[in-house]
């Protein structure tokens, strides 16, 4: 077997993807049982024994698991909870599962001024709702942008078609809708010009449908800013308890602990290719090889004057 198919073949053995998928229902075992706990939670809770208790029974649960040490599952999740979780838990502890909006504003330090930058949701984030309720419009959005990528790239490459000291944009100070308007006007009836007409024409086309696409992503961004912020007042404590627990809390810690697992994989994976390396040759070749180097080093040693028995 190649140094190159050690993975594949590593990742698709029947046995390591028994063990994946044991370790996956090992994992929503314990998200199961977790999730209904916290979603408990009330006012009264007390954030320093709800890790306590998380943190260790999440220990306990991953004991003698094959492969994977207890402690680098446990450290996930101590990381969650010093990052995110323990704010989230002392906001429930002193509101409930109460899901508010507020400005955000910022004060200039030199004028004193304060602006709205929009707003924010600390126990349930904006994208938690967006994926929630929204993801059609999310879906239109990323559409739009990556149409807009499209047309700021053909744009790029136009102009640096055109951009030589001959080229169509040559001359131009700027190459905006205004210097390239006026430089077609220039140049309309040359007929030695038709390529850079063509090339003007082509670049006023592309920036219009750009203009027209920035103007729609602006609008469907406002839309759905303002569906969402209008969402929160809906929510049901229900609803709050999904978002945050499975949505927020259990989707993040899956994705900590499964990147646990890649990294597994991959140690695996590197110390197998370690193996290959070091017993790629043969122990007779490397026999052979050192008994000729040792002929070798004779020979120097007795050109040099030592001689031995």
């Amino acid at each position: 077997m190649k140094k190159s198919e050690i993975k594949s073949a590593i990742y698709e053995h029947r046995e390591f993807a028994a063990f994946i998928e044991d370790m996956n229902d090992h994992f929503a075992a314990w998200q199961g049982k977790s999730a209904k706990k916290l979603k408990k939670l009330d006012a009264n809770c007390k954030p320093k024994k709800i890790i306590a208790e998380l943190s260790e029974g999440l220990l306990a649960h991953y004991k003698g698991k094959p492969l994977i040490d207890p402690y680098d599952v446990y450290q996930h999740l101590m990381d969650y909870w010093a990052e995110t979780m323990q704010d989230d838990c002392y906001l429930i502890a002193a509101d409930g599962w109460i899901a508010e909006t507020s400005r955000i504003i910022e004060k200039n330090k030199k004028t004193g001024k304060e602006k709205d930058k929009g707003w924010t949701c600390d126990l349930v984030p904006k994208g938690l709702i967006v994926d929630a309720y929204f993801a059609e419009d999310q879906e239109a959005i990323d559409q739009l942008e990556a149409e807009f990528d499209s047309l700021s790239a053909k744009l790029d490459e136009l102009e640096e078609e055109h951009g030589g000291e001959e080229g169509a944009f040559a001359d131009l100070d700027k190459i905006n809708k205004a210097c390239v308007t006026a430089q077609l006007k220039e140049i309309k009836g040359d007929k030695d010009a038709k390529e850079e007409v063509a090339a003007l024409k082509a670049w006023l086309k592309l920036k219009g449908q750009e203009a027209d696409v920035k103007k729609r992503l602006k609008d469907a961004e406002a839309a759905l800013d303002e569906a969402a912020h209008d969402k929160y007042p809906e929510l049901s404590e229900k609803e709050v308890k999904s978002l945050v627990v499975d949505d927020k809390w259990m989707t993040t810690l899956d994705e900590a602990i499964h990147g646990e697992m890649d990294r597994v994989s991959q140690e695996l994976t590197r110390r197998v290719k370690e193996l290959a390396e070091r017993y790629e040759t043969p122990l007779p070749t490397m026999t052979n090889r050192v008994a000729e180097l040792q002929v070798k080093v004779n020979r120097h040693l007795e050109t040099m004057g030592f001689v031995w028995k």
